[in-house]
């Protein structure tokens, strides 16, 4: 008798083992199907990935490596990956863990929040994983995110247990980067102190995160020496939605698509479901954390660099708006599951990626020819790259070059090492990548006059504005800027 009784639990469990491991299958597919995977700054991570293991061997004069509690992750995987398997597996392996750890994190979180298996809204989460933040190649930045997911979803209930592993995962998105980190602090203790405010003290959690947005956007906007860039007006467009806009302006039509199915879902829920007072303030939950991090990102700059000597903390709200699109799909979970909303968010997706692997062609085509470049050169040849995205592409092209020097050539444009944020770092006079941001961006730019102790250096740049993935090399020259002759954008 206990057998029997014990069989439908097991066949459950099979089935859904079973259904996890088909998804997460075919979530990974867009990690196989080009030679490399075209996402952005992961190009850059890989390449110096190859620079910390030359550096282990002496073979990287003036480069060294450091060790850091934030935004480093993502690397250490590659770095230990790379040692067994080599780096193309390696960048593989730990696109595809990073991935599955964001996908399932938001599907738990979003599950927990909605007190139902979110499974009606897979093909919009699987979207979410591919879209802008993934094809910029932001890896310690998405790692973190989907981790924070996974600690929120464990304490979201206030249990004791839950919060313990809540406090485990922290350290871990810390280590992968601090935004991360900080929505899972901030998120945690909103959610914890809220069912516990009542009357007008329920409106103290809003008030309170609101005036720290308030507070630092005013101390930003006084003090100029934080060299703060504010983000392109209107406010609006940074709701969330813009995460699915990533390949040229016809991608902007999913996020469209996605809005009105968002409105059409809502009303007819509220049209046709009627719920307890408990459960309606559990919904306004999820609308009030959405609105808190729509204000604050809205509040936020969009670059910012508190350091003169390191780099730009750069594109912090089109990083943040990642959130919110969470947000969303916490408040999607919360309608009643409706057949037709996994029949239209499938169709939204299936076209979705059809764009996205269309367009990754171009950067796929782009590295390409760089290999053809960098394949000829000697070992240790020193050049800098001045390549574009085209114009309405959000996809982070300009670091396809990196991956390619792996084994040939050094980026001595390579941007990492001089913004003090990687573990990779220059040392002044290095040849084996510059020490300074702004010659750093100027030469990725080509906005720069080479310098007699500059040379001997390459530039591989865009030659025919007909056909962007065309590259070519030549030799600088003292007294010239680099990039002349190279394709910019208008």
């Amino acid at each position: 008798m206990p057998e029997n009784s014990d069989a439908p639990r097991s066949n459950a469990s099979a089935s859904l083992l079973s259904l996890v491991a088909l998804i997460s299958t075919l979530l990974l597919v867009p990690c196989f199907w080009r030679s490399h995977i075209q996402a952005g700054d992961v190009a850059s991570h890989v390449y110096n990935a190859w620079l910390a293991q030359l550096v282990s061997e002496g073979k990287a004069p003036g480069v060294y490596v450091v060790w850091q509690f934030k935004n480093v992750l993502f690397d250490l995987l590659l770095a230990s990956s790379s040692r067994l398997v080599g780096f193309l597996w390696a960048e593989r392996i730990s696109v595809s863990i990073c991935v599955l750890a964001f996908f399932w994190g938001v599907f738990c979180f979003v599950s927990t929040v909605s007190r139902r298996p979110a499974w009606f809204l897979t093909p919009g989460i699987a979207m979410l994983a591919y879209g802008y933040v993934f094809h910029m190649g932001f890896m310690n930045y998405y790692l973190s995110i989907g981790l924070a997911c996974f600690g929120l979803a464990a304490m979201w209930d206030d249990h004791k247990m839950g919060i313990v592993i809540a406090l485990l995962v922290a350290p871990l998105a810390l280590l992968a980067h601090p935004l991360g980190f900080l929505w899972l602090l901030g998120t945690g203790v909103y959610r914890l102190l809220w069912p516990r405010m009542k009357g007008y003290s329920e409106w103290l959690p809003p008030v309170a995160a609101l005036s720290v947005g308030l507070l630092a956007r005013w101390v930003l906007k006084t003090h100029v020496e934080f060299q703060a860039d504010w983000p392109e007006p209107p406010f609006y467009k940074w709701n969330g939605l813009d995460q699915f806009w990533v390949f040229g302006p016809e991608a902007r039509y999913f996020s469209l698509a996605l809005l009105l199915f968002i409105v059409g879902a809502t009303l007819f829920d509220l049209l046709t479901r009627k719920e307890g007072q408990r459960v309606a303030k559990e919904r306004r939950l999820e609308i009030e954390l959405y609105l808190v991090a729509f204000f604050m990102t809205a509040l936020l700059p969009e670059n910012l660099r508190p350091d003169p000597q390191a780099g730009w903390i750069g594109l912090l709200v089109s990083r943040l708006t990642l959130i919110c699109a969470i947000f969303i799909f916490c408040w999607l979970g919360t309608l009643q599951p409706r057949r037709a909303h996994l029949l239209i968010l499938g169709a939204i997706a299936a076209v979705f990626f059809v764009f996205v692997y269309r367009g990754t062609a171009f950067s796929s085509r782009l590295e390409a020819n760089a290999e053809k470049i960098t394949r000829e050169l000697p070992f240790g040849t020193r050049v800098a790259a001045t390549v574009f995205e085209p114009a309405d592409v959000r996809d982070g092209t300009l670091h396809v070059v990196d991956r390619a020097c792996i084994g040939h050539c050094f980026l001595f444009s390579n941007y990492e090492a001089s913004t003090r944020q990687f573990r990779v770092r220059a040392q002044q006079g290095s040849p084996v990548v510059s020490a300074s941001v702004e010659q750093s961006e100027d030469m990725q730019f080509g906005n720069y006059q080479m310098e007699e102790e500059d040379l001997p250096l390459k530039e591989i740049y865009q030659c025919n504005a007909a056909d962007l993935t065309q590259l070519c090399i030549r030799d600088l020259n003292e007294g010239e800027e680099n990039g002349t002759g190279s394709y910019r954008p208008q």
